[in-house]
């Protein structure tokens, strides 16, 4: 072979193995479509009234507890009515011991208070961030007779990235409970 030959051989083989550095690749994300909002009034046989979402399922579990459930995304909202008897404070305080339970997972809380002076309804509403258990809670009181809260969870291991999408629908679901809540009297 010829000296030119085996320099042509060389370069060829030298280029042939070299690589490309290899640059690492976006993980792709899940696209999640749900359906538009669209709500139906719920009067069930108890104290309150309010608008529900069209595709969550209402069950009453006893005469203080009851169930918004989501199926198609794997989760329910657990609510529990108490009459108020001069122990406002104490209802309250447990409410707000709710949402610091999620302390050690959490990585902050935000709460925006509800004020409906027309209806007698006033809350707050409490998001918390990171993989804690329950990422939304709530709270509903006339400040005398009724008290009611909620709090949202997932059949899935608390992963805040994962639930987000599925959280920021629902959170306008809760929302507009809030809205539409009355006590009955």
């Amino acid at each position: 072979m010829k000296p030119i030959g085996i320099i042509f051989v060389f370069t060829v083989l030298l280029f042939a193995c070299q690589q490309e550095e290899a640059t690492p690749k976006p993980k792709a994300f899940l696209r999640l479509e749900y359906p538009p909002h669209t709500y139906e009034p719920l009067q069930p046989n108890l104290p309150f009234s309010f608008e529900k979402s069209k595709y969550a399922r209402f069950t009453v579990k006893s005469d203080t507890t009851f169930d918004l459930q989501y199926p198609g995304m794997k989760a329910s909202i657990y609510m529990t009515y108490s009459p108020v008897h001069n122990n406002l404070k104490q209802l309250l305080k447990d409410a707000e011991k709710l949402s610091y339970k999620h302390t050690v997972k959490a990585d902050g809380f935000t709460h925006r208070d509800f004020i409906n002076e027309s209806k007698h309804v006033y809350g707050r509403l409490t998001l918390v961030t990171g993989n804690a258990a329950s990422p939304l809670q709530f709270y509903l009181t006339d400040s005398s007779q009724h008290f009611a809260t909620g709090s949202l969870y997932f059949y899935a291991v608390p992963n805040y990235d994962s639930i987000r999408p599925p959280l920021e629908y629902l959170k306008e679901d809760i929302r507009r409970l809030m809205e539409t809540w009355q006590w009955k009297n």
